[in-house]
C-alpha cells in the first residue's frame, strides 16, 4: 500500500487545500504545513485509516540521495515544465465534485476509460492535472472495484494471454 506521495507545485498551500477537498469529499480532508524539513511544503491527508496523503513541495524542490550512510535530502533546482510522474488515488469526492473543483481551478480535468486499446475498457478514472502540469488519476468510490479486479498478477496474466490470442 502506498501511504503518501509527493508532488511539486507552484503554490503548495493552495494545491494541498484543493487535494484535501478531493481526498476528504464533503467532510473534507486535512491540509496544513508539512512538518518535514522542506520549507514552504504543505501536506493533504484523506483522514482515513491508512494515513493517505500527498506532500506538496515547492516546484523547484528535488530529492537527492544522501552521502554515504546519510538520509536523502532536498535540494533546489530549476523547476521542470512537466514531470514524468502520476499516481492513481481513490478520493471521497464524487464525479460532479471532481469536475466542479477542476473547473473552478482551471485545471484540465477529464473522464477517461483505461485499457490496452479503445475497444477494451478496463476501468474509468479522471485525469486531474494539478496546476495543468502534474497528473493525478482520481477514482471515485464507484470506480474502485473494476480497477481492483485487474490490478493483480493473475488478472494481468489473463489479460496478456487474451490480448496475445487476439493478435495471433
Amino acid at each position: 500500500m502506498i501511504h503518501h506521495i509527493s508532488i511539486p507545485a507552484r503554490d503548495p498551500q493552495h494545491v494541498a487545500k484543493v487535494l484535501a477537498e478531493l481526498l476528504g469529499g464533503h467532510t473534507g480532508g486535512y491540509a496544513g504545513p508539512f512538518v518535514g524539513p522542506i520549507p514552504g511544503a504543505w501536506v493533504a491527508y484523506a483522514e482515513d485509516a491508512h494515513g493517505t496523503g500527498v506532500e506538496v513541495y515547492p516546484e523547484s524542490t528535488i530529492l537527492v540521495p544522501g552521502e554515504n550512510a546519510g538520509m536523502g535530502a532536498a535540494a533546489l533546482r530549476e523547476a521542470p515544465a512537466a514531470v514524468a510522474f502520476h499516481a492513481l488515488i481513490s478520493v471521497k469526492a464524487g464525479r460532479a465534485d471532481i469536475e466542479r473543483i477542476g473547473a473552478r481551478e482551471g485545471w484540465r480535468t477529464l473522464h477517461f476509460w483505461r485499457g490496452p486499446n479503445p475497444q477494451v475498457r478496463l476501468f474509468e478514472l479522471y485525469e486531474f492535472w494539478v496546476e495543468n502540469r502534474v497528473m493525478l488519476e482520481l477514482l471515485t468510490e464507484d470506480m474502485v472495484d473494476p480497477y481492483q479486479r485487474i490490478a493483480n498478477g493473475p488478472a494481468q496474466r489473463d489479460l496478456l494471454a487474451h490480448l496475445a490470442g487476439a493478435r495471433g
